[in-house]
């Protein structure tokens, strides 16, 4: 019999644990006490693809109090206070099952840092502060844990720091925690036109890795950065895009800069999404990310909306859990509660992998992702449920999928569920001819698995498909040859002209 075999993708670890071993399910929150913010989230999902249930956070500007003086200062420190007490009461109704607390660059650096922590701690919050380099390490895994086979360097502006991480084959290999942060590039660029540049430059030159880089894609972590790719996405006309994974050409920078220096405050906090008090720092934030590319070279920019908290959750992992593909985990936790009959979906992978042998996994965990989500058809009208499915395939919380995977996917549960059309794309995601053929080789191959006696596994399992003398050979036992009539042979037959062969034999055996 077939069998289902998903992509594995292996992440190693390179940093001590910080918080106590979690189960899958399980609520787990971070507390990260930043330069700007102090943010509370509690994650909830499978354990190796986390989703937020909850997020708040309080604008305290605790490092501007370090950049003028070294010190917190006593407004910024009663506003954190404040506001971590009220998460205290929120980490408790909740009943976070594992909870970890972490200061970074603006409580590192401040020469009261440590009273400010003890006062945290009175709260009732084991808060800890990260050194550089644990913050950097923290916010590479974060990268790797959404993209696994991300090769380059991530780039994690905070408020006080910015930290650069070369990462590769699950790895991270180099990291160093720079003092600039998006609160102090202002002070930076007064200085002189090419202030920013030479200073980023000056402080990069100790790194020889940094080197190693140049040429490969640099991974963007942060909310700054993440508001830039809301604006160009604005303007691209691709509103439809995750910002998780969103792409663009180091050289749309300059023209990127030049367009938000011309917008007036309001049109920038008019576009979808943008949080109001990032508005006054993207122009900053763009000619920070001006001097990130001419000093660095990548090849591409790609937005990635897991960083430190993420980081810190992947790194509470097993080296087991950490392994598992992060798009499985993340749509079967999702969909699995919802499939009609136990097991279904992976009776069709596996029945499916039979047609196609030659698919690298990289390709084949996509194929898997459209199985499990063109399982959820029966929740919704026949009228709507190849719309809905390829809505859950583009717009789903997923992590580790690209935006033209995604398409991919959207098309491939379009056809399973009936869209006879089933190129039909919202503006903006695009997929070559190649794709758009594999996707529909997919949703046909799912369409026709569905339709042997509802896509039972305990069917799917006794029956075969493959490829033999330019043909689609599926074959039966004797006892279920019933299920060969009209229908079941015109499901085939229009796989067989996808696959472009000459036809389909339903033989039974």
């Amino acid at each position: 019999m077939p069998v289902c075999i998903a992509a594995v993708f292996v992440a190693n670890r390179s940093a001590p644990l910080y918080m106590s071993r979690v189960k899958p399910s399980q609520r787990r929150a971070i507390i990260d006490i930043g330069s700007n913010s102090v943010r509370l989230v509690i994650f909830g999902g499978s354990a190796r693809s986390p989703v937020i249930l909850h997020n708040e956070k309080v604008v305290a500007g605790l490092g501007r109090g370090v950049i003028a003086d070294g010190r917190l200062s006593r407004a910024s420190r009663a506003v954190a206070l404040e506001g971590l007490r009220r998460f205290a009461l929120t980490l408790k109704a909740m009943d976070a099952d594992a909870t970890d607390i972490v200061a970074t660059a603006a409580v590192r650096n401040a020469t009261n840092g440590d009273v400010f922590v003890r006062a945290v701690q009175a709260l009732g919050l084991p808060a800890r502060v990260l050194s550089g380099e644990e913050e950097a390490v923290a916010s590479g895994m974060g990268v790797i844990s959404a993209n696994p086979q991300a090769d380059g360097i991530a780039a994690d502006l905070g408020g006080g720091s910015l930290e650069l991480v070369r990462i590769r084959g699950g790895a991270v290999l180099q990291r160093t925690s720079l003092p600039i942060g998006i609160l102090n590039v202002a002070a930076i660029r007064a200085e002189g036109k090419d202030a920013l540049r030479k200073q980023l430059a000056l402080l990069v030159r100790p790194h020889g890795w940094v080197e190693e880089g140049r040429g490969l894609p640099l991974h963007l972590v942060g909310g700054s950065w993440r508001s830039l790719a809301r604006i160009h996405r604005h303007h691209a006309g691709r509103l439809s895009l995750p910002l998780d994974q969103y792409g663009f050409d180091p050289e749309e920078v300059p023209g990127l800069a030049q367009m938000i220096a011309r917008s007036d405050k309001a049109g920038l906090r008019a576009i979808a999404g943008m949080p109001s008090g990032r508005v006054a720092m993207a122009d900053d934030a763009c000619a920070l990310l001006a001097a990130l590319v001419a000093v660095l070279a990548p090849s591409d920019l790609v937005t990635c909306a897991f960083g430190l908290r993420e980081g810190l959750l992947y790194q509470a992992l097993d080296a087991e859990t950490q392994a598992r593909d992060p798009l499985l985990e993340g749509v079967r936790f999702a969909t699995t509660p919802l499939q009609p009959i136990a097991g279904q979906a992976d009776a069709i992978m596996a029945w499916l992998d039979c047609i196609f042998t030659d698919e690298p996994p990289a390709v084949s965990r996509l194929r898997h992702a459209a199985c499990l989500i063109a399982g959820q058809g029966w929740l919704v009208s026949p009228d709507s449920r190849a719309e809905d499915g390829a809505n859950l395939a583009l717009h789903g919380k997923w992590i580790g999928i690209s935006a033209r995977e995604r398409a991919m996917v959207a098309l491939a549960v379009r056809a399973a569920t009936g869209d006879s059309g089933g190129a039909a794309l919202p503006s903006g995601w695009t997929v070559d001819e190649t794709d758009l053929l594999r996707a529909r080789r997919w949703g046909l191959a799912i369409r026709f698995a569905g339709r042997l006696a509802g896509g039972a596994p305990s069917v799917l399992n006794q029956s075969r498909a493959d490829v033999r003398d330019g043909a689609l050979q599926i074959a039966l036992p004797a006892e279920q040859e019933a299920l060969a009539d009209a229908g079941l042979q015109r499901r085939a037959d229009a796989l067989a002209t996808a696959l472009g062969l000459d036809g389909a034999q339903i033989r039974i055996s």
